[in-house]
């Protein structure tokens, strides 16, 4: 099964992980759509909708690019449709806006808060619920949150609550919206990535580029979320994988090649126990 013909809807995808994601599909031929905020040049952080477009048509596969805040409901319902009626339809849904913000509860502005909560949690569930009926008549269906498992150890939640209801929500969404949607053979599941990836979100929350030399590169993730879409959605729903586990799945076992500095050692992401090292 390739993605050949596919259509993905991907929030956030005009750098990282998400243009990543969007990338690896268009080798295929897949039609992406690439749903964010950024239209203009940002002084600091490379990539535009416009950039992500042009590298996904020169990566084999057709682009829409569409600006879009998942904070305003109305704009999600309208960008949904009309990628839908562009390629008419969508099969594959990303989840990959995000924002990051590290601070402890007495610590975090209440603005800083909403942000979070809005673009993470609400943003997943706005733009998932958008897309139901036009997965709906997709021959497989995937909604998929770069979002962690549900592991509810409080020590992870005291670090750094108010991310961490934001992230969790995510994996909540994907969680209740797989049982509610099983029986329509709509796949919802979550991917998390085990060691940090070398992004601009986490240069800049978790370290500077010292982080940046002890991190994956995004491509990990692209084709972990690859190795989910090409499953069966009616029988692979409601799960929770981390990168390196789906692709030890599908039969990687060699992963030097994320590397972003082959001497470095890698830093294990948070919501992953530290205990289980990357290779």
């Amino acid at each position: 099964m390739t993605l050949a013909g596919k259509t993905l809807f991907i929030t956030g995808g005009s750098r990282g992980i998400g243009l990543a994601i969007a990338l690896r599909a268009a080798r295929d031929g897949a039609n992406v759509v690439i749903a964010a905020k950024t239209t203009e040049p940002h002084p600091k952080l490379a990539g535009t909708i416009h950039t992500a477009a042009q590298a996904i048509v020169d990566a084999g596969g057709k682009a829409l690019a569409l600006q879009l805040d998942v904070r305003d409901a109305d704009a999600v319902e309208r960008a949904v449709a009309q990628a839908a009626q562009h390629f008419g339809g969508i099969d594959i849904c990303v989840n990959n806006a995000s924002a990051i913000n590290l601070s402890r509860s007495e610590q975090i502005e209440i603005k800083r808060f909403d942000l979070i909560q809005q673009i993470n949690m609400r943003g997943t569930f706005l733009v998932s619920r958008a897309c139901v009926p036009y997965l709906r008549k997709s021959s497989n269906a995937h909604v998929l949150s770069l979002s962690p498992p549900l592991t509810m150890r409080a020590d992870w939640f005291a670090q750094h609550l108010p991310y961490t209801l934001s992230k969790y929500g995510m994996s909540m969404v994907m969680f209740g919206m797989a049982e509610e949607f099983r029986q329509e053979g709509i796949a919802f599941n979550a991917l998390w990535p085990k060691t940090t990836i070398a992004t601009a979100a986490i240069e800049f929350a978790l370290g500077g580029e010292a982080i940046m030399r002890r991190s994956r590169r995004p491509e990990i993730m692209a084709d972990a979320a690859y190795a989910i879409f090409r499953r069966d959605a009616r029988k692979y729903t409601g799960n929770f994988v981390l990168d390196e586990q789906i692709l030890r799945e599908a039969g990687q076992q060699d992963f030097s090649m994320y590397r972003f500095d082959p001497n470095e050692d890698l830093e294990i992401d948070i919501f992953v126990s530290p205990d289980s090292p990357a290779t």
